[in-house]
C-alpha cells in the first residue's frame, strides 16, 4: 500500500520554485488627531443644533396657535367685560357717537359757509346793499371797476325782486317773487294761505322810522304785525314753533293767542304787564307732506313788516317761524290771533323812556297757555331807539 502511495506522489507532485525575498521600505502615513471633547459637551452641541432646527420647523404652527388663542380670548372675554362694566362700554360708545356727530356738524357748518361765500362773491351788488349802501351808490361804486364787474352788476341790478334777496313787496307764500312791488312801496308783506310752509325766517332788519328818511305807511300805526285778521270770518296764524328774539320795539303786545308752551324769558322793558291765563291749548306742529319750500331772508330796510293770513276764513300755516333781531321805531310790535305749539319771547328790549307806569311790554289775558315759563323779565329804564343811518 505504501508503494502505491509513493508511486502516485512521484507522478502527480508539483515542483517547488523558490523566489528571492524582496523587502519594501516601510511608509508611515500621518494619523489625523481630532480634538478630544468631553462627552457632555458633545451631547450639548448636538442638542443645541436640534433645538434650532425644531424651532424653525415649529415657528409657523406656534404663531397660528397664538393668533387663535388671542381670538378665542377676545370672544370669551367680551361678554364678561360687558357684563362687568356696562357703564364703561356705554361711555366708549358715547365718545364715538359724539366724535361722529361733531365731525358731521363741522362739515355741515363749513358747507353752509362756503355756499354763502360763493353767493356773496357771485353777487357783489347784493353784498353792498346789505352793507347799507343805496342801489345807485352800489352801482356807481362797482362801475369804476372792470367791464366784467360792471356787466355783472348791471345783470344783477336787472334781476326781478325776490323774498330771498330781501326786496320789499307783497309776497303770496310760498312764491319767492312778489305779486306787487314798486319803488315807492317799501313794506315787506308775506300773505299766507292754504299752502303750508316748512320754515319762514326773517332776521337782521331795520323797520319803521328806525332809520333816516323812513316813516310808517300812511294810515298805519304798528311797525310789525304777525298773526291772523279780524274779518267777517276771522283767520288765525297756525304755527308749530315761533321764536321772537332780540327785538327792539317801542312797545310789544301779545293778544288772542292759544299756545301749548309759552316761554317768556330774559326780556327788559320800560314797564311790563304779563297777564296770560292758564288753559288747555293742544300742542301742534304743521305737517302736510310735500310742504312748500322754506322762505328765508336776512338784512333789509322796511317801513313795515306784516306776516298775516288775509283771506277770510283761510288760516295761514307755518311749521317753524323765526323772527330775529328786528330794530324798530315809530309804533308797537303786535302779535295777534296765533295758535302755536311753542311760542318763545326771548331777550327783547321794549320801551320809549316814559317810566314804569306805562306798560310797554304787555301780554293780555286773551293769551291762553298750557305751560308757562316766566324767567328773568325785568323792568328797567329804556329810552326810545336811536335813529340809524339809512341805506
Amino acid at each position: 500500500m505504501r508503494k502505491f502511495k509513493s508511486f502516485f506522489e512521484k507522478i502527480f507532485s508539483i515542483p517547488r520554485i523558490s523566489l528571492p525575498e524582496i523587502k519594501l521600505p516601510e511608509i508611515k502615513l500621518p494619523v489625523p488627531k481630532f480634538p478630544s471633547l468631553p462627552l457632555y459637551t458633545f451631547i450639548k452641541f448636538l442638542k443645541l443644533k436640534g433645538m434650532v432646527l425644531l424651532n424653525i420647523i415649529l415657528w409657523t404652527p406656534r404663531k397660528i396657535g397664538w393668533i387663535l388663542r388671542q381670538i378665542m380670548y377676545g370672544i370669551t372675554a367680551t361678554p364678561g367685560a360687558v357684563a362687568r362694566s356696562p357703564m364703561k362700554t356705554f361711555r366708549k360708545m358715547k365718545l364715538w357717537r359724539d366724535w361722529i356727530l361733531e365731525k358731521a356738524d363741522y362739515l355741515e357748518t363749513e358747507s353752509a359757509k362756503w355756499k354763502r361765500t360763493f353767493q356773496i362773491v357771485k353777487s357783489p351788488y347784493s353784498l353792498l346793499l346789505k352793507m347799507g349802501f343805496s342801489p345807485q351808490y352800489a352801482i356807481g361804486l362797482l362801475a369804476v371797476g372792470t367791464t366784467t364787474v360792471t356787466g355783472a352788476v348791471a345783470v344783477e341790478a336787472m334781476k326781478p325782486p325776490s323774498f330771498a334777496a330781501g326786496d320789499p313787496g307783497v309776497y303770496n307764500a310760498p312764491l319767492d317773487s312778489p305779486i306787487f312791488s314798486s319803488d315807492e312801496f317799501n313794506t315787506l308783506r308775506l300773505d299766507l294761505g292754504t299752502t303750508a310752509i316748512g320754515n319762514v325766517t326773517i332776521k337782521d332788519i331795520t323797520v319803521g322810522s328806525a332809520y333816516t328818511g323812513s316813516a310808517l305807511p300812511s294810515g298805519q300805526t304798528s311797525v310789525v304785525i304777525v298773526g291772523g285778521i279780524t274779518a267777517s270770518t276771522p283767520t288765525w296764524l297756525e304755527v308749530g314753533h315761533v321764536t321772537i328774539d332780540r327785538w327792539r320795539c317801542d312797545a310789544l303786545t301779545l293778544s288772542n293767542i292759544e299756545v301749548h308752551e309759552l316761554i317768556v324769558k330774559g326780556n327788559a322793558s320800560d314797564g311790563q304787564s304779563l297777564g296770560p291765563i292758564a288753559g288747555t291749548p293742544r300742542d301742534r306742529a304743521i305737517g302736510g307732506g310735500n310742504r312748500a319750500q322754506d322762505m328765508l331772508t336776512s338784512g333789509g330796510y322796511y317801513d313795515q313788516v306784516k306776516i298775516t293770513a288775509p283771506s277770510s276764513g283761510v288760516n295761514g300755516k307755518i311749521d317753524r317761524l323765526v323772527l330775529s333781531n328786528f330794530y324798530t321805531k315809530g309804533g308797537p310790535c303786535v302779535l295777534d290771533r296765533i295758535k302755536a305749539g311753542t311760542l318763545e319771547i326771548l331777550l327783547n328790549e321794549i320801551g320809549v323812556g316814559n317810566g314804569f307806569a306805562t306798560k310797554e311790554f304787555t301780554i293780555l289775558p286773551s293769551v291762553v297757555w298750557g305751560t308757562y315759563v316766566n324767567e328773568d323779565n325785568v323792568e328797567t329804564t329804556i329810552s326810545s331807539p336811536v335813529v340809524a343811518p339809512g341805506p
